[in-house]
């Protein structure tokens, strides 16, 4: 990587993303039903809505007047780095915001994932109206972001799972977290307070923990050859979600996003975990027994 100086790429791909929009590219791959609820604007917006068509993700579009953003990440192979640059997006009108969250609150039966940061104009409580709103519809209700939109969130009470990485989740806390029993006692306090059933924390390269009213547990990452991050988490919470709606327990569901997310990180681009590799990293984690052979 050099300044100034023009950087030829190649090998260059494109795929849909952000984090509800790979949550549904995921479950879809691993045979669950889904539907991609998204905001799009502009002549990028449409190339997402092609994107998603072309993958055959079933989609519902809330128009928005700003141009739907692009993010770029770059590997350097001459040391093997990952960057990501990531825009900052177009602002949401109060319009527009209201109009997803209505779309959102039209859904019924099932889960409801919330994945992502808010986009600029979108208020910080718009995840916590919309866990109101799942609660009225009979949703079980995941979210997976950070900040003040996470701890808006949990103070409205409801939830089902969150998926914190550790930074977030030490933000969230107001601490850090360096030891493994300090993790796992701040989740269950949290599981304790009744906001929400489920916390799964990503810990990277030691793996992730799991807390629900049954206690905690901690499972390793599996050693996979890495080609790429991005998605790895969407990855994680999409095989944990699919799982749990499909009657798994907490610990088994939990296995099947520690699969998804390593498969996530041994395939290039953004969240491509495979079927049967998901399947197959599943079937190396032990000390959780597997509830069936594939999801």
């Amino acid at each position: 990587m050099h300044p100034i100086r023009k950087i030829r790429t190649f090998a260059e791909r494109q795929d849909p993303g952000g984090g509800g929009v790979n949550v549904a590219r995921v479950v879809r791959e691993l045979g669950g039903e889904t539907l991609a609820v998204i905001l799009a604007g502009g002549v990028t917006g449409r190339f997402l809505e092609e994107l998603l068509d072309e993958g055959g993700i079933p989609r519902q579009t809330v128009p928005i007047a700003g141009r739907t953003r692009i993010s770029q990440t770059v590997l350097d192979r001459s040391t093997g780095q990952e960057y990501r640059f990531v825009a900052e997006g177009p602002r949401v009108a109060e319009a527009e915001w209201q109009a997803a969250l209505e779309a959102l609150a039209a859904l019924r039966d099932g889960w409801l994932v919330a994945s992502g940061s808010l986009a600029p104009g979108v208020p910080e409580d718009f995840y916590a109206r919309l866990s109101a709103r799942a609660r009225e519809a009979g949703l079980r209700f995941v979210v997976d972001t950070s900040g003040a939109a996470l701890r808006a969130t949990l103070e409205a009470g409801g939830l089902t799972l969150i998926k914190p990485s550790l930074g977030e989740f030490e933000t969230l806390i107001g601490r850090k977290l360096p030891e493994a029993a300090a993790q796992e006692q701040a989740a269950a306090e949290l599981v304790r307070s009744g906001k929400v059933e489920m916390v799964a924390l990503t810990l990277g390269r030691d793996g992730a923990m799991l807390a629900t009213a049954e206690g905690t547990l901690r499972l390793p990452a599996l050693e996979v050859e890495v080609r790429g991050a991005v998605g790895a988490g969407d990855s994680f919470l999409a095989a944990m979600t699919l799982a749990l709606a499909r009657g798994r327990t907490p610990r088994d569901a939990f296995a099947w996003g520690v699969a998804a997310g390593a498969a996530a990180v041994s395939n290039a681009g953004t969240a491509h975990p495979g079927r049967a590799e998901v399947a197959a990293l599943r079937r190396r984690i032990v000390g959780v027994p597997m509830e069936g052979d594939s999801l």
